[in-house]
């Protein structure tokens, strides 16, 4: 007896793929970024105090844009970094234990003259 799809009257069917229309595209995800970045911080000067809520903010506004994008079933985690601009450097890395099928990340750095913001958005389809 074969598997009943959905023209058999079975209903939804399960996939452990997402589709390709709805799969985590790491250019739109940086795009997205880079948009509320620049829009959000392009006038903004370092303050201590404030950036804590700012971080919070961000990194809510990213992950709202990126579900507006429509990527169905995905665990959306978006880490957001705000420091003050001295001229030093800063390295930064993250690991991840994931599926290398079906989830990706992109990130992002925007800076000024008074602070440098770096985002990493990933994205972990739910099986």
């Amino acid at each position: 007896m074969g598997e009943l799809g959905p023209e058999d009257g079975a209903g939804n069917t399960y996939s452990l793929r997402p589709g390709v229309q709805h799969r985590f595209k790491s250019s739109t995800v940086k795009e997205c970024i880079h948009a509320i970045l620049k829009e959000k911080l392009a006038n903004v000067q370092y303050d201590p105090e404030e950036m804590p809520q700012l971080t919070k903010s961000l990194s809510e506004t990213i992950k709202d844009r990126l579900k507006e994008e429509g990527f169905d079933r995905y665990k959306m985690v978006v880490q957001v970094v705000i420091g003050e601009q001295r001229g030093e450097g800063v390295n930064m890395a993250a690991r991840c234990f994931w599926d290398a099928d079906t989830d990706s990340y992109a990130h992002d750095v925007f800076m000024n003259d008074s602070l440098f913001c770096v985002v990493a958005a990933f994205g972990c389809f739910y099986y």
